[in-house]
């Protein structure tokens, strides 16, 4: 959010001062001293807490009543005093742990309500609740039946434990917001605000844009890019779904399938490398997995998960007879093609094994000389304080999110509620690993509902990937998995914020349009089970069983969009369909036979297929 053009003069320059002391503060940490985590995630959040309140990064009309403006000033002033407290306390706290005094534990609760009621603001009730939930859960324990159960803590050792340490609010999911994501959403906004937006969806268009339904295919190749910059799905379809969804109206589209298009791509974006938004950091953090690691290991289930989006689309324009509405704007890439070079930056510093955190560093460095060099895309003194404070508002989504996310991990630290979920799900599945999975990923999926993907893989990381694990799943392979089912709660009904988000812009039905995403997304359901079974598709075997596991997985997502769509080269029989999808579910065994088998019968099939196309037009 910006400031609006009602607001005073005095609070806009506020606001923009605060957002450049940010962008300055984050810039010099990752760039040349870094601070340790009780300063700079402390600072974080005081800064992203003042911009919250002040209006900046919320949702809807919240924070807009007179009430709730003098609360927010309030609030502000006392996150900003525990922060500042924290940090100027911080060697004295060391010298003293486990003795806390009356002033940490005052500081320590209005940092507390201030991130609770930060979160309601930015990022919605559903954390707000959960987190609610764990401390309510610390607090009646000894009530509490059965693996429940626990001893139970006090108000003064929950306080302690959440502001204190690096195990609560200031935990992993904090210092991921303060270390890498600020950095990466700044320079999104900055090559977005210069017209990159605009640049890499000519440049889809143009790769995709002859093909039937190439306007759709277009969107999701555009946001599959643009989504893993942002890291939001939501910001990702009112930002190219804003330019991609009336091209897809305008080629003959219906509105709930449009915005579907755009939701389900939007969604897949934070599955992509190179960025894959804040979540795979937190993953990386973590796990002590190298974010290279994760990066790679997510390359080929994503591009799974794109390749049967296109086909599913492909099918849908044959089905449909939808024709490609190509648009070519050479003066747009001859003008900004420059603003690709940031791109390949962050990518080479990554691929080299620098630090997330450098690599946003001189990524946003080359964005602003990139953005600069031209007159084409130089941004104004005021178009920049514009993007500083967008840059911020998506900040301070996330860093509330994870605040409040570090809350629900500190209470499963102090609780051990995170093994007691473990032992749930395996006692349930009777050690089952196929029921367990089953378990962890509709439980993911709820837990997901209406949570900022930070948020949501925060959770589920501490209280579904332990009995995954338990259950020898590889570790990158739990956390993947849960991070999966996490993102595609975008496009889950009831509660789909992605598919919500596109049906806004398109001006459809939510719920048709969620439904019909989740359709368009269907790829990325299965997938997780299959490269639980399958290390391959994580890049975790030999190559040679890379290339198998890859070509028959691309087959059978390939045969699966046909037989959801019901439409190849022409609509298919109803036995058809059920050989194809039969098929389809061989392909992705981990059993070589029977996917030679399968591929043969598609094969086939196929086959059979092209030739009654044939015979149908030669009698036509």
């Amino acid at each position: 959010m910006q400031p609006s053009n009602s607001s005073s003069p005095w609070l806009k320059a506020s606001i923009i001062g605060i957002a450049a002391t940010a962008a300055l503060f984050h810039l010099y940490a990752a760039g040349v001293q870094p601070f340790t985590a009780l300063v700079q995630r402390p600072v974080h959040l005081a800064l992203m807490g003042l911009l919250g309140f002040l209006g900046v990064g919320i949702r809807g009309n919240q924070g807009r009543s007179k009430g709730e403006r003098w609360l927010g000033w309030l609030l502000s002033i006392l996150m900003v005093a525990g922060c500042v407290y924290l940090v100027s306390q911080n060697e004295q706290l060391v010298m003293r742990s486990g003795a806390s005094t009356g002033a940490d534990i005052f500081f320590g609760s209005v940092v507390l309500l201030a991130t609770l009621e930060l979160a309601r603001r930015a990022a919605g009730w559903g954390i707000v609740v959960v987190a609610i939930m764990a401390l309510t859960y610390a607090l009646v324990g000894p009530y509490l039946p059965g693996m429940l159960a626990h001893r139970g803590y006090g108000p003064e050792r929950i306080v302690e434990h959440l502001f204190l340490s690096t195990e609560g609010i200031f935990g992993v999911p904090l210092g991921v917001s303060a270390d890498f994501v600020y950095l990466f959403v700044l320079f999104g906004t900055v090559l977005e605000a210069a017209g990159g937006g605009k640049l890499l969806i000519t440049l889809a268009n143009g790769i995709a844009g002859k093909s039937r339904g190439g306007a759709a295919k277009t969107a999701a190749l555009s946001s599959a890019i643009m989504g893993s910059l942002s890291g939001s799905a939501v910001a990702n379809v009112v930002t190219t779904g804003t330019l991609t969804i009336p091209v897809m109206l305008r080629t003959g589209l219906r509105p709930a399938v449009a915005g579907a298009v755009e939701a389900a791509a939007s969604t897949g974006g934070q599955l992509m490398p190179p960025v894959m938004g804040a979540g795979a950091f937190i993953l990386a953090t973590w796990t002590n997995i190298p974010y290279l690691t994760v990066a790679l290991g997510a390359l080929i289930p994503a591009v799974l998960y794109y390749l049967a989006l296109f086909m599913v689309i492909h099918f849908h324009a044959n089905k449909h007879g939808l024709q490609g509405d190509e648009v070519e704007d050479k003066g747009v890439i001859k003008g900004e093609w420059h603003l690709l070079a940031p791109v390949v930056v962050i990518v080479v510093m990554l691929a080299m094994g620098r630090s997330p955190m450098r690599a946003a560093f001189w990524g946003v460095v080359f964005s602003l000389v990139a953005v600069y060099a031209r007159a084409e895309t130089r941004l104004s003194l005021a178009g920049l304080a514009r993007t500083l404070v967008r840059a911020a508002g998506g900040a301070v989504q996330v860093a509330a999110a994870c605040a409040a996310a570090g809350v629900v991990v500190g209470m499963a630290s102090l609780t051990g509620i995170g093994l007691r979920m473990s032992d749930l799900i395996v006692t349930l599945s009777g050690g089952a690993l196929p029921i367990a999975l089953l378990l962890t990923a509709v439980g993911s999926i709820v837990l997901g509902m209406g949570l900022p993907t930070t948020a949501a893989y925060v959770v589920l990381a501490a209280l579904g990937a332990p009995a995954l694990v338990e259950l020898g799943v590889p570790l990158l392979a739990a956390h993947l998995f849960i991070f999966y089912f996490g993102c595609l709660s975008n496009v889950t009904p009831p509660v789909a914020l992605a598919g919500y988000a596109a049906a806004g812009v398109a001006n459809a039905s939510p719920m048709r349009t969620s439904f019909n995403a989740m359709g368009f997304a269907g790829a990325g359901f299965l997938i997780p089970f299959v490269f639980v079974y399958d290390g391959a598709l994580l890049l975790q075997k030999p190559w040679g069983a890379v290339a198998v596991s890859f070509g028959s997985a691309a087959l059978s997502v390939t045969v699966a969009a046909a037989v959801v769509v019901g439409f190849g080269r022409y609509r298919m029989l109803g036995w058809e369909r059920a050989i194809f999808g039969l098929c389809a579910g061989i392909l992705l065994l981990p059993v070589f036979p029977a996917k030679l088998i399968a591929a043969v019968v598609v094969g086939l099939m196929y086959w059979r297929h092209v030739t009654k196309q044939v015979v149908l037009s030669a009698s036509g």
